[in-house]
Parts: structure tokens; sequence; C-alpha cells
């Protein structure tokens, strides 16, 4: 695996760090911090549906290089275990590479190595993204 430098905008808005990432597999880490927190003080769901959409995006994308580019079109994501504070890692793997999707898996873990997340998002492969929106 290689080091990439950072996403900037959404990602750095939730303080995601990019610390290693190829077709082959990412890793993310990021802090619980208190702007990710729901009213009850445990990090929102949605951080981490984005952490997960964030990982497998990186993957596929690295992984299609210059035969086009990937937009997310499914993700599926479980909670498992409400985190207050303390850094949390995402750590995608492909699933499935294939000429129209891809399927990556996405697993956060706590600093004390327990699963506290779980997603899979299927990507589509595209020539070129610049048609949508």
């Amino acid at each position: 695996m290689q080091t990439i430098d950072g996403l900037g905008g959404f990602a750095t808005t939730l303080g995601l760090d990019i610390e290693e990432a190829s077709g082959d597999g990412v890793v993310i880490r990021f802090e619980a911090k208190p702007h990710l927190l729901q009213p009850y003080g445990i990090v929102h769901g949605g951080v981490y549906s984005s952490a997960v959409e964030t990982a497998a995006s990186i993957g596929a994308a690295l992984w299609l290089a210059d035969r086009g580019q990937v937009v997310g079109v499914s993700n599926q994501t479980d909670f498992l275990r409400a985190v207050r504070t303390g850094e949390l890692t995402a750590v995608a793997s492909p699933i499935h590479r294939g000429r129209s999707q891809q399927l990556w898996q996405v697993e956060i873990t706590d600093a004390e190595q327990r699963l506290v997340a779980r997603g899979q998002v299927r990507l589509q492969n595209l020539q070129s993204a610049d048609g949508l929106g």
C-alpha cells in the first residue's frame, strides 16, 4: 500500500486522515470529536457511513485508475458499538472488482481493536462522471 494526500472538503470536516491507500485496500484514521457526536454524546451514525463510503471509494478509484471514475450506488453500514471518544480506524477491502461494478467491505475499530461499525459499498465504474448531477 502507499500513503496518499488528504481529500479536503467533507472528509476534512470529518477529520478523516488517509494513512494507506491502494486499489487493494485503504486505511483511514479519525478521532471521535465533539462536533461528530449526536445528542446522546456518541459518534453519529452518519460519520460511520461517510467513513465507510470514503474508504471504499478511494480504494475503488485507485483500482479503476485511468480507466474511468467511480460513484457509490449503495452503502449499507451497521453500527455495532457506541463510541464517545478516541481514535477510530476504517479498513477497506475489495470483495468484488468487476467490469461495471465493485463491492468493498469496510470495518471500523476503536483504539482497543473492537469492531464498532461495519459496512459495504457498491460502486459503479463509469468512463466519466462528467454527466452526473
